[in-house]
């Protein structure tokens, strides 16, 4: 039954993640135009679409890894694989949206880097490059000792949480200040809340909600993986599934 539990809660999580998703890329399509790799307002679109997807999704599926069942007996390098991987694509798409929208601010014209959102979106992209580079240089290649990884891994534990949440910011503010920019004039303010705005503002909370749910998993000591050398109740359920 815990394990059956398991998967339902990561089916509604994934299923989540994927609203996430389609929400984004429904906003920048009803209200913005669409997309193109231009450099013109089309270009930028991709940027919010891009960072929800590899920011928020893609990195918690690489963060969660080590919650599947699968994971909690034999070993652990098939599981490091994925974990690599799935940050690997989700640091891919976070720099095909930051290329988005440099790509469209130089062609207009537009300060980069000026914004508390951009500030506080650099620098989460900068602790994600600094935290995969040394978490696969430490935990995948077989150089480091037990010590130095025992060592590293509540650090690495606590910037991967730490990021996530720096993401999560990140979005809700981009999403704060697209709408800022978008909804400025006389005839469709903010303040009244168009239907845009009602989208953008569900998205948001969508991503928060599922941000949430991601950190609760993440602390939830039950749904860990088991120390080396101690049988838990979940590992006899999957003995009893084999």
């Amino acid at each position: 039954m815990a394990v059956a539990w398991f998967y339902v809660s990561v089916l509604a999580l994934s299923s989540l993640g994927m609203i996430c998703i389609l929400f984004t890329t429904y906003w920048m399509w009803s209200w913005h135009g669409g997309f193109a790799w231009n450099g013109t307002k089309l270009t930028f679109n991709y940027h919010p679409v891009l960072m929800v997807a590899g920011m928020v999704v893609f990195y918690s599926a690489a963060s969660l890894v080590y919650r599947l069942p699968q994971s909690w007996m034999g070993s652990k390098l098939p599981w490091k694989i994925a974990h690599a991987a799935l940050h690997l694509v989700a640091f891919i798409l976070t720099v095909l949206g930051l290329v988005a929208v440099f790509k469209y601010h130089n062609k207009a014209k537009i300060a980069n880097l000026y914004s508390l959102h951009s500030w506080l979106g650099i620098t989460t992209v900068f602790l994600f490059t600094c935290q995969w580079s040394l978490g696969f240089a430490t935990f995948l290649l077989p150089w480091a000792s037990m010590q130095l990884r025992s060592l590293l891994k509540p650090v690495h534990v606590f910037f991967g949480a730490s990021i996530f949440s720096l993401a999560i910011a990140s979005v809700i503010s981009g999403i704060n200040e697209k709408l800022f920019f978008s909804l400025k004039n006389a005839t469709k303010p903010y303040s009244s809340l168009p239907g845009e705005a009602v989208f953008a503002n569900t998205t948001g909370m969508l991503v928060v909600i599922f941000g949430l749910l991601v950190l609760y998993i993440l602390q939830a000591s039950s749904w860990k993986r088991p120390e080396a050398g101690i049988t838990t109740e979940r590992q006899s359920l999957l003995h009893e599934r084999e």
